[in-house]
This record gives C-alpha cells, structure tokens and sequence, in this order.
C-alpha cells in the first residue's frame, strides 16, 4: 500500500499534468477557429475548380490528344499513395485514422498484385508507415518549421508528384486526408488526383453559365490539371490543420476530465488512509494511558 507521501506526491504530479492539457485544450481551441475558418473558405474554390475541370473534361474523354492528367497512362499498375498527416501527436485518432485507410487501400492493392509507392506529408504518418511499409516510401515531406501553411507549401508537394508522374513513376495517385466536420468529428478521406476523376453522366452544375473554350479545351486543361494538383493538396492541407486541432481540443478535454477523476480518487483514498492512521495512532495512546 502507498504511503501518504506517495499519495501527495502522486496527487500533485496528476494536478501538473491536468494544467498542462487544460493549457493545450484552450491553445487548440484558440487555433482550430483559425484553421476552420481557412479550410471552409479553400472549399468553394475547390468544388469550383473541380466542376469547371469535369465541365471541360467530360468532351475529352475518350478521345486522341487528351492530357495525361486527365486520360491517364492507360494503366493502373502503379499506385501512389500520398498521405498527409500532422506534425506532433497528442491528438486523439487523427493520425491513426488517416494512417489506417491508408494501410487497407494499400493492402488491397498489393493483393490484386499492384505496385505501390507511398509520399508522406507529416513526421506522424511516416513515422507510422515505415515500420511495416518502409520500403514502399519513395519520399517524406515535413512541415515541422512552418507556422502557418499557405499555397506554396501544397505546390511545392504537387510539383513533386507531378515531376514523379511526368518521369513515368506511377499511373495512378490518391491523395489521404481527414476532412473537417465538426470539434468531434472528421472523416478520414481518399481522394483520387491522377489521373483526374469525371462525373458520370451530366455535366458539373456551373450555375446554368454558357461559355466557350478559348483556344480550346486540350490547352486550358493542360494548364488547369496541374494547377488543380496544387488545390487538392493545399485542400487537404488546411482540412488537416483544422481536424488536427479539432482532435486535439477533443483528446485534451477527456484528458482534463480523466486527471480530474484521477484526483478525486487519490484524494478520497489519501483521506481515508489518512484517517486510519490518525485512528491507530489514537488507539495506542489510549492503550498506553490505559495501562499505566
């Protein structure tokens, strides 16, 4: 049985550590407003993107001089998996989660006999990923020294895809994220980019706008496709900063909550030891008064 001492000494260790997750709930929660506000704004310009890229698209489908982008390489026999997680832990299934469809969807394609090469964004994906899919990492990017990321971090990741893919590295590419939905929800998410996915059937809604193409649609998509590499990464980016955050006010919540429950155990078990060696102690100075 613990002492008094290691009781208090355990009570104000467990005191210490619920200030400091108390301290990064109310850091986080001060960030994740930031990020929120940032992820849902990159949004509309994404969907927007993609709608003019499917509205374009879906007359070249098919047909002779369409963008590798677009069209492909005519297989999918090599796979690259970009998965982009967080910097530092301490945030609850965020990385795990994203880390774990990342680990099925390459499983499965290793099973249909695939080659598959991974790109990790983030220390905690790599960190995951390279004990058991070690040598399947081609390339680790890291955004430990940035503060705030902006549109030329995604680019300069885009580049390195789009610079793989120009050098015949791999036929297809899915991007891995968790996208925001709520403080205590987000949802791990795999988005195909190359080559670029068109809706079936009827065109992207464009708010009923009629245009044409000028010089026409091969030229605009060859500028459009890699540019729209860039806004799918940064997309995911900034749906990363804000879940991160989110997951991390979460995870330091329950963390405050569980330290104090752990300090209303010991001290109610530090009162009631207290209170038994006051009553021992009684017990032998009335037997000693009593046998003089």
């Amino acid at each position: 049985m613990p002492s008094l001492k290691d009781l208090r000494n355990r009570i104000a260790s467990v005191k210490a550590t619920r200030k400091i997750t108390k301290a990064m709930q109310m850091v986080a929660a001060a960030k994740l407003r930031r990020a929120q506000e940032a992820a849902v704004a990159a949004r509309p310009y994404s969907q927007r993107m993609s709608a003019v890229l499917g509205n374009l698209a879906s007359s070249m489908v098919g047909q002779e001089g369409a963008p590798k982008l677009l069209a492909g390489t005519g297989s999918d026999k090599t796979h690259l998996l970009v998965v982009a997680t967080a910097e530092r832990g301490l945030c609850g299934g965020f990385n795990s989660s994203i880390v774990k469809i990342a680990r099925e969807h390459a499983d499965r394609l290793l099973r249909e006999g695939k080659t598959v090469k991974i790109m990790t964004v983030g220390k905690k994906g790599n960190d995951s990923l390279k004990r058991l899919y070690g040598r399947y990492i081609i390339e680790a990017v890291d955004f430990r020294g940035v503060k705030a990321l902006d549109f030329s971090h995604a680019d300069g990741v885009a580049q390195k895809i789009l610079s793989r893919f120009e050098a015949g590295e791999f036929d297809v590419a899915t991007l891995f994220f968790s996208e925001f939905k709520s403080v205590i929800s987000q949802k791990p998410t795999a988005l195909q980019m190359i080559p670029a996915t068109v809706p079936e059937g009827k065109a992207p809604d464009l708010a009923g706008a009629i245009y044409d193409a000028e010089p026409d649609e091969a030229t605009i998509l060859a500028d459009l496709l890699p540019r729209n590499i860039a806004v799918q990464v940064f997309r995911g980016l900034l749906e990363n900063a804000a879940s991160e955050q989110g997951a991390r006010m979460s995870a330091m919540d329950n963390a405050t909550r569980n330290a104090g429950d752990m300090i209303n155990k010991l001290s109610i078990k530090y009162n009631r030891q207290r209170q038994a060696q006051i009553t021992k102690e009684l017990i032998e100075i009335i037997s000693g008064a009593e046998a003089l």
